[in-house]
């Protein structure tokens, strides 16, 4: 290990390791869509939309996203309801709030083209300094490291240390390759999510085996939040094709503004469902009842079949609606 240990340290080790980290994700790299282009609107979408959501479930609504939504100028011409219609069912709305209010702001400052420095990436609504360096590096290749979850893991792994803060964004800037700063940044995040998994990783398959210190000994156990346990019902009713729904609150921490089904309520005793299946968002765990029949005395409003695809409905809603072959 002590070997190991020195050669990632030294300029060779760590010249090394660029080359064949590189080399690997020539071969190796997923077939993305967002890795068609270096458009930089499509690197920014890709990048709010890829922030705590799997890969599989971006791949369609960014490809959906792209054909509504061609052009930042015309992502800031549209309506906010339009955005989250399109958004629905990849969740963390407030991304879809700050990605529209970004695009407003960089037709208004920046004549519609999306500036290339980290810095003035996070002046944006949404850009942190990862979305900011990732966008940079990948779209205008520019000389900037990027740290996200999987970053962190293979950079702990591979000089055999816990690291935080800046520790760990000087760590990757010492590794990191300015020859193809957008080319390494995505091979590092690769290597993360396909090879340097939280709880198995696939050590025999790393490009960078003999250069890890700790070769997957360490950090296999990644913490993770407890599930909470929760169940919820709702009612599907339909009349004349149509379907009640009702709107969340403009104030609400959750999808505000968004559109659902009304929520039952029975005291003491279990509502008769029709249909049942778990849904998660974020850290709660939900087994969903749905009723059909009388929507309760609540405030909300008949919609038609063919406008509910128009509508900024919740991801849930989405889910049963679909299931009910209502859309």
């Amino acid at each position: 290990m002590q070997k190991r240990q020195l050669l990632i340290h030294t300029e060779r080790g760590r010249g090394l390791f660029r080359g064949r980290l590189l080399h690997w994700y020539d071969g190796h790299k997923r077939d993305l869509p967002w890795r068609m282009s270096h458009d930089p609107y499509h690197v920014w979408l890709s990048e709010i939309m890829l922030q705590q959501t799997r890969v599989t479930a971006v791949v369609e609504h960014y490809q959906r996203f792209l054909k509504r939504f061609p052009t930042i100028e015309f992502l800031a011409r549209s309506r906010l309801s339009s955005v989250l219609a399109v958004w629905s069912g990849l969740g963390y709305y407030r991304r879809a709030h700050m990605l529209h209010a970004a695009a407003k702001k960089v037709v208004k400052e920046f004549g519609g083209k999306l500036p290339a420095r980290p810095g003035r990436l996070r002046t944006l609504p949404g850009i942190g300094r990862y979305t900011a360096a990732a966008i940079a590096s990948i779209a205008f290749n520019e000389p900037v490291a990027v740290v996200d979850g999987n970053v962190k893991r293979v950079l702990q792994r591979v000089l055999g240390k816990t690291l935080t803060g800046e520790e760990l964004w000087s760590a990757a800037e010492r590794l990191f390759s300015r020859r193809r700063s957008g080319d390494f940044n995505q091979a590092i995040m690769e290597l993360g999510a396909t090879v340097c998994l939280p709880r198995r990783p696939k050590c025999l398959l790393c490009p960078v085996l003999d250069l890890c210190v700790t070769r997957g000994a360490e950090g296999r156990e990644e913490k993770t939040a407890d599930q909470k346990k929760r169940k919820i019902c709702y009612a599907l009713d339909c009349q004349d094709g149509s379907v009640f729904l009702v709107r969340r609150p403009e104030d609400a921490s959750l999808m505000p503004g968004m559109w659902e089904l009304p929520e039952i309520c029975v005291p003491n005793r279990e509502p008769k469902t029709w249909m049942t299946f778990r849904h998660s968002i974020t850290i709660t765990d939900y087994l969903v009842g749905v009723a059909q029949g009388p929507a309760p005395s609540v405030k909300g409003c008949w919609v038609t079949k063919s406008r509910l695809p128009k509508l900024p409905l919740t991801g849930l809603t989405r889910k049963i609606l679909r299931a009910a072959k209502i859309i």
